[in-house]
């Protein structure tokens, strides 16, 4: 009991630090607002306002930086995963809601965590900043002396600090706990000292003991399951994602829901920005339900199979064990003769020998109507049982697949109230307009010619600059790049239009010949 006593206010002890983080974070918004600064005077405005006021002095200089392209960025992921990671411990903060840098009523609690975000935002700005910037020697500076500043005051509160909290949060509630736990069950237990084991209670204390006993073990062995029941959840959400917008981009939207094939543009974009917030809470929240599921399940089975036979009735247990499965397979069994009699009997014969199966037309009407009648009774009993294990199985898999936010939980229908879905589903389309190869390419050849055209045009004596060689008339050129692409796919030239001319007879004459090449 005093070592129980001991741990628990070691982990309520407020810890003496030299530096506050929080006081910090506060204070490191001035060297993050000076980096932005910097930042964004080095970075060019790619549309220049004409006025006449003070800011033609700055010139094409100070522009908007951005911290990460969340559309478009397909290098350097590490260093954004990085981070990421380094932000984690103030994002499990605000979900707690511990960080409130504001004392207001509780009705205002909504735009402080909004304030506090948009704090904790600023404040790890530059680590973003300085990884998009365009200008690697100056960013690379700032970067690594403001992370390097955020990682010395990290290690130097963990070493002074050690059982403080920037520690995993459930950890440290479940030592609490348990601790008391500790204390409680020291309580029985001299309770039942102090009457001998010999009164009415003992018997009761008895099972409460056991039952803590059994819960912390469950709890502490179900930790690795439901951390890896979370991480395989990651990789899983990142293969559907891969494969969800190559089916897009192939024009397949037959895996989604008929009201989420054509999405509002709105929500969509707001959909990529609440994605990445919301996978993180949907797979915080996710692991602390399937951990508690998994210690009841686990509970359940020590209780059903285990502790029996560590009180010696492993024989009734089995009796038991024996009888629930047998009477499963009688159900089970009785269902798959009512098909099996149905499908015998009551079906006419197929129509062809290469039928898979009957077809749907009834045949011995009256023994049909008093197989419906003589079952009707038993089934009203298999459908409590069938009711019962409907809403069962859809608590195991709505708390099993809750960190599943590339899959709705909600049955046909209730869809558009899975929240985390539809942010799924926006995001999906925002890549899919935005990332497409197809449109890009397009996209890019459109601006390289367009350049290129109006590079010609503002250069007046262009052809000066051009070799002496012979001259080629652009007509010529474009037809020999048509009968190139005419030759590397000949099936194009069947879907060309007629025209009448020698041209088009010179190409039918040589089509046939490359083709063969």
């Amino acid at each position: 009991m005093l070592a129980a006593s001991t741990r628990t206010r070691r982990l309520n002890v407020t810890c003496d630090s030299s530096v506050d983080r929080e006081v910090f974070l506060h204070y490191s918004l001035i060297p993050s607002l000076l980096i932005i600064l910097v930042l964004s005077f080095l970075q060019r405005r790619e549309h220049r306002r004409q006025r006449d006021d003070t800011f033609y002095l700055l010139g094409d200089h100070f522009g908007i930086i951005m911290p990460l392209d969340f559309v478009g960025t397909f290098s350097n992921r590490w260093s954004y995963g990085v981070a990421f990671g380094a932000t984690a411990n103030k994002v499990m903060f605000l979900f707690s809601e511990g960080y409130q840098p504001l004392k207001v009523p509780q009705w205002a609690q909504a735009f402080v965590l909004l304030l506090g975000g948009m704090e904790v935002g600023l404040s790890y700005f530059p680590f973003f900043a300085c990884l998009s910037s365009e200008f690697r020697l100056v960013s690379s500076i700032l970067g690594f002396s403001y992370s390097l500043t955020w990682f010395v005051l990290t290690i130097l509160q963990i070493s002074q600090c050690p059982h403080g909290q920037f520690i995993v949060m459930e950890f440290c509630v479940f030592l609490l706990v348990r601790d008391e736990l500790d204390i409680f069950e020291d309580r029985l237990q001299s309770y039942l000292n102090h009457m001998n084991e010999t009164g009415t209670l003992t018997p009761v204390i008895l099972q409460v003991k056991e039952l803590i006993s059994v819960s912390k073990g469950a709890w502490v062995v179900t930790i690795f399951p439901a951390s890896l029941t979370c991480i395989s959840y990651l990789f899983h959400i990142l293969a559907c994602y891969r494969k969800h917008i190559k089916r897009l981009w192939a024009g397949d939207k037959d895996f989604l829901p008929q009201k989420f094939q054509s999405p509002s543009s709105a929500a969509s974009v707001v959909a990529i920005a609440r994605y990445s917030g919301w996978q993180i809470a949907y797979i915080l929240w996710g692991y602390l339900i399937i951990h508690v599921v998994q210690s009841l399940c686990g509970v359940m089975l020590m209780y059903s199979l285990v502790m029996p036979i560590l009180h010696h009735r492993g024989l009734e247990m089995l009796r038991g064990l024996g009888l629930g499965v047998l009477t499963l397979f009688v159900v089970v069994g009785l269902m798959i003769l009512q098909v099996w009699i149905a499908g015998r009997f009551f079906l006419q014969p197929k129509l062809g020998t290469a039928d898979k199966q009957k077809p749907l037309a009834l045949h011995n009407r009256r023994a049909f109507h008093n197989f419906n009648y003589f079952l009707f009774f038993y089934n009203v009993l298999l459908g409590l049982g069938a009711c019962l294990s409907r809403l069962l199985i859809s608590c195991l898999l709505g708390t099993w697949l809750i960190a599943r936010i590339d899959r709705t939980i909600m049955q046909s229908g209730y869809e558009d109230a899975d929240m985390g879905f539809k942010a799924w589903v926006g995001m999906l389309f925002v890549d899919h307009y935005h990332t497409n190869p197809v449109l890009v390419s397009f996209c890019h050849i459109l601006i390289t010619s367009h350049r290129d055209r109006k590079l010609q045009k503002t250069m007046k004596y262009w052809y000066l600059n051009q070799s002496a060689g012979p001259r080629v008339s652009a007509r010529a050129r474009m037809r020999w790049l048509l009968l190139q692409t005419l030759v590397n796919n000949p099936r194009l030239a069947v879907l060309r239009k007629s025209k009448s001319g020698h041209g088009s007879r010179e190409f039918a004459q040589i089509l046939p010949t490359c083709s063969d090449c």
